[in-house]
């Protein structure tokens, strides 16, 4: 099977799913209980997201300065920051570390 056909077959199945989607009746997916899964299933994958993008290069693990960026970034969340200044903090730490040299 080549690139393309996978890729075709692919975006296939995740028509098919689109499409039945909209037959399930929203009775269902107003329920309090596939509501929660809604929500923590966003969560867990952005989640998974940010894990995959902060350790992730290529096939292996690095660690470098976005880690403490992201540790500077969920602090400052925890702290009830706004947006702007959560990226902006993690962005500076990421690039103080690279330019003194103590990460890549």
């Amino acid at each position: 099977m080549s690139v393309w056909s996978a890729i075709l077959l692919a975006a296939l199945i995740c028509l098919g799913l689109k499409a039945v989607g909209y037959l399930v009746p929203p009775k269902v997916l107003e329920a309090p209980r596939p509501a929660r899964i809604s929500d923590l299933l966003t969560v867990a994958l952005l989640a998974a997201l940010v894990a995959v993008q902060t350790l992730g290069a290529g096939q292996s693990i690095v660690v470098d300065a976005r880690v403490p960026a992201l540790l500077v970034a969920a602090g400052l969340l925890w702290l009830r920051q706004s947006f702007l200044v959560v990226v902006v903090a993690a962005a500076a730490v990421a690039a103080l570390l690279r330019l003194f040299g103590l990460a890549t």
